[in-house]
């Protein structure tokens, strides 16, 4: 007799932890019991974690069989070009969709990478320069893009880490106080392409139904777009998994930085007198987590990713910060795991964010996955497993550390209440800790950035004339 779904449920650790193992929200989850039934897509999974049999799972009658599992849409490739389109984009499973092009035009080549969606309603020119995204395609859930236009002060990074925009109408008009640019001419002058007029929403359910993949955005100056070409040049580029990426978005050489947060109306605020210095490995960092850590009363020096532990070291730090990036993180620990071992051998206090948090996971002997279609936007729920308070978050990322693999000593310390996945770490052998969000925001909500201030108490209590 098939087993109730609030059984199954509870086999399977409750609904947070259903959510988890099976990819999924705690909504879906409560839409299981909703309809009394799990989608046939993650009965695998089920049976594999409860050792329940499939006349467990199926429904007693035909009527309450469960829907098919949501997929998405079938490929489509237009007949003809639509008359006012000047761009494309084309992604790995032959889907073609017309659009007009702005920015800057290209080879389509310098505009391939893997197709994303950032939910955020703002910041789109943080989100832009977050190194984070760096050989991603950004598609923007939110319509009207631009309408703040773009000031030196918002950018995240030198350059712009992503390789294109994707938007559904065209470029809003600038209408801010702080506008020096508009966000076409911003986007010309740093070769980036993007294309509006596409059904954003229907590409999100893409994405999010049938996961990430390649993708490109064509807008030639002449104007041709082979399509068959760019349909075999997307199939064939390798993707982000097993790709080192920190190295392309890192500082050349260590740097001093002593800005701190910007504050309307007056811009930066003074620093604290008392400076503890820290070194921040650079895998990708944004700007904003350098002020942060700044006005949280630290004197910071910036290190290329690839800084061994003596070279950290060598600038006598009170702690260590391991910053955001791009890319997988299994590939970037090759040589970032053996600097962040010297570092904690040292004894000293290390905090990371993003693929931060996942390089000190893999090096406490974790291991690291991919999501099926990643956290990108500046409104994630994240809940703080200690004391059970929820806070809104700014998150980028594609992968993420697998509570299961978590050695003894390391603890989970959040968790997402989209997906349960894991959002932080924090060592009982080691003073670390880490998260997966990004709690210097720009864009997004403040409600994390008391973990810099909980970074530099860490350093206080172990070195107190720091």
């Amino acid at each position: 007799m098939p087993m109730t779904i609030e059984e199954i449920i509870k086999r399977l650790g409750g609904p947070e932890q259903a959510a988890r193992l099976t990819g999924v929200s705690t909504e879906a989850v409560r839409k299981w019991r909703q309809a009394r039934a799990i989608p046939p897509k993650h009965w695998t999974v089920v049976l594999r974690e409860t050792g329940l049999s499939l006349s467990d799972l199926q429904p007693a009658t035909e009527s309450d069989r469960p829907e098919p599992p949501m997929t998405a849409p079938s490929p489509t490739v237009p007949a003809e070009r639509p008359p006012a389109a000047t761009a494309a984009l084309i992604l790995a499973d032959g889907t073609v969709l017309w659009g007009r092009g702005f920015g800057a035009h290209g080879e389509a080549a310098s505009a391939i990478g893997e197709i994303c969606f950032s939910t955020g309603m703002t910041g789109y020119q943080e989100t832009l320069t977050d190194p984070s995204f760096a050989g991603q395609i950004i598609t923007f859930t939110f319509p009207h893009i631009g309408n703040v236009g773009t000031t030196p002060e918002d950018d995240e990074a030198a350059r712009v880490a992503a390789r294109a925009l994707v938007v559904k109408e065209d470029l809003t008009a600038p209408a801010n106080w702080r506008s020096v640019e508009s966000l076409d001419a911003w986007l010309k002058a740093r070769g980036i392409p993007g294309i509006c007029g596409i059904d954003t929403r229907a590409l999100t359910r893409r994405i999010r139904d049938g996961g990430p993949q390649t993708a490109i955005v064509a807008y030639p100056a002449d104007g041709r777009i082979d399509i068959a070409a760019l349909q075999a040049q997307a199939r064939a580029w390798p993707g982000l998994e097993g790709m080192d990426l920190a190295r392309e978005v890192t500082c050349a050489k260590p740097y001093a930085w002593d800005e701190g947060v910007w504050h309307w109306p007056h811009g930066t605020v003074p620093l604290p007198a008392k400076r503890r210095r820290v070194v921040a490995v650079d895998y990708g960092a944004k700007r904003n987590i350098l002020r942060c850590l700044s006005s949280a009363g630290c004197e910071v020096i910036v290190v290329p990713a690839t800084a061994t532990a003596e070279e950290i070291l060598s600038h006598d730090p009170a702690g260590v910060f391991l910053s955001n990036g791009p890319g997988d993180p299994a590939a970037t620990a090759s040589y970032a795991v053996p600097a962040i071992r010297g570092v904690l051998d040292a004894g000293k206090p290390v905090f990371g964010i993003c693929l931060g948090h996942q390089l000190l996971a893999l090096t406490l002997g974790a291991k690291t996955y991919k999501l099926e279609r990643g956290h990108r936007g500046a409104n994630q729920p994240v809940k703080d497993l200690a004391t059970g308070k929820v806070e809104i978050t700014s998150q980028n990322h594609g992968f993420a550390v697998d509570d299961k693999t978590l050695p003894d000593g390391v603890r989970a310390t959040h968790i997402s209440l989209f997906d349960g996945s894991n959002e932080g770490i924090a060592s009982d052998r080691y003073p670390a800790f880490s998260v997966q969000y990004h709690p210097e925001s720009s864009p997004g909500p403040s409600d994390s950035r008391y973990l810099f201030d909980r970074f530099v108490a860490l350093i206080d209590s172990l070195s107190p004339t720091a």
